[in-house]
C-alpha cells in the first residue's frame, strides 16, 4: 500500500468526495493519506502528462522544510503559510515541532480557501492537539487585509514581531490581472523589518520536451477551479525587489540550502531543477 492507495481516512464532514481536490492532490503527490479515489485518479492522469509531478511536488516540500528550518535557526518563531492545502506530510506545524527543543514555542497559521483543505486542516490540528498554537484561516490569499486582521491571525500572530511568510507553490494560482506582486507587497509592508518572505514557483524549462510536460501539466489544470500560470525566473525574482535576498539568491528547488537525505529525498536529476524557482528574502529596516 503506497502514496495512500486503499486508505480510508476520516472525512469532515460536508466533504464533497466526488470531486477532485487541489489540495488532496498534492496530498497524494506527497505521499500523504488525506486524499480519496477521486483525488488519486487526477493525480495518476497528471503523471501519465508529466512524470515528474510527485518528485517536483516532494522537492518543493522539502524547500519549504527547510527556509522554516533556517527561519526558526535565525530566531523567527511566527509563520503564516498562505494556500496551504492539507496541513500534513512534513508541513509548517510538524517541522516547527520536530525541530524547536520543547522549552521554546512558536505560532502557525495556515491559510487555504478551500472548504476541502479547510477542513481536513482543522480536523488533523485538532486531532494533534495543537490548536492552541496552530490555526486555520479560511480565506484567499488574495485577501492580505482580511487574512491579517482575522481572528485567529490577531490570536496568534504578533505582526510587532518578525514573520515568516509562506507562499510556497501558490503564486502560480494566481493569473496576471489579480496583480501578484500587489499581494506580495501589501503582505509584506504590514510585517515588521527582520521578517522573512520564502516562495516557489513553476516555469516553463529552456528544454523543449521537458516544456512540453510542464505545459502538458498546466493544461491539465485548466479543467480544475485552480488554473495554473508559469513564469520566467525574471518576473519571480522580481517580486523580491526592495528585500534583501539571502543566499543563496533565486535558484532551482534543489539547491536552496540543500541537506540531502538519501531514504526522503527522489533523486536531484529527476525532477525540481528545470521547473520550478525558489527564494528567500529578509526585510529590512
Amino acid at each position: 500500500m503506497t502514496d495512500g492507495e486503499d486508505r480510508s481516512p476520516e472525512a469532515p464532514p460536508g466533504v464533497d468526495l466526488e470531486k477532485p481536490s487541489a489540495a488532496r492532490i498534492y496530498d497524494w503527490y506527497l505521499g500523504g493519506t488525506q486524499n480519496w479515489a477521486v483525488d488519486r485518479e487526477f493525480g495518476r492522469k497528471i503523471e501519465q502528462l508529466w512524470p515528474h509531478a510527485k518528485h517536483g511536488s516532494r522537492h518543493n516540500r522539502q524547500f519549504m522544510n527547510r527556509a522554516v528550518r533556517a527561519a526558526l535557526d535565525a530566531g523567527i518563531r511566527q509563520f503564516i503559510d498562505l494556500g496551504s492545502g492539507v496541513p500534513t506530510v512534513g508541513n509548517v506545524h510538524e517541522v516547527v515541532r520536530d525541530h524547536l527543543p520543547e522549552s521554546e514555542h512558536a505560532s502557525v497559521v495556515y491559510v487555504d480557501f478551500e472548504a476541502v483543505a479547510a477542513a481536513h486542516a482543522r480536523l488533523i490540528l485538532e486531532r494533534e492537539g495543537a490548536t492552541d498554537w496552530a490555526a486555520l484561516v479560511q480565506q484567499d490569499m488574495r485577501h492580505p487585509n482580511a487574512i491579517l486582521n482575522d481572528p485567529e491571525t490577531q490570536r496568534l500572530i504578533d505582526l510587532d514581531q518578525p514573520v515568516c511568510l509562506l507562499m510556497i507553490a501558490v503564486l502560480h494560482f494566481v493569473g496576471p490581472d489579480d496583480r501578484p506582486l500587489d499581494i506580495i507587497k501589501a503582505y509584506t509592508d504590514r510585517l515588521r523589518a527582520g521578517s522573512w518572505l520564502a516562495l516557489s514557483h513553476m516555469t516553463v524549462p529552456d528544454d523543449p520536451e521537458a516544456a512540453a510536460g510542464v505545459l502538458r501539466f498546466a493544461e491539465q489544470y485548466k479543467s480544475t477551479a485552480n488554473p495554473v500560470w508559469l513564469r520566467p525566473r525574471e518576473e519571480i525574482a522580481s517580486w523580491f525587489d526592495g528585500l534583501d535576498l539571502l543566499e543563496p539568491g533565486v535558484t532551482h528547488l534543489t539547491d536552496w540550502r540543500p541537506d540531502f537525505d538519501a531514504d526522503n529525498l527522489p533523486p536531484r536529476d529527476l525532477a525540481a531543477k528545470p521547473f520550478a524557482w525558489c527564494g528567500v528574502a529578509e526585510k529590512q529596516a
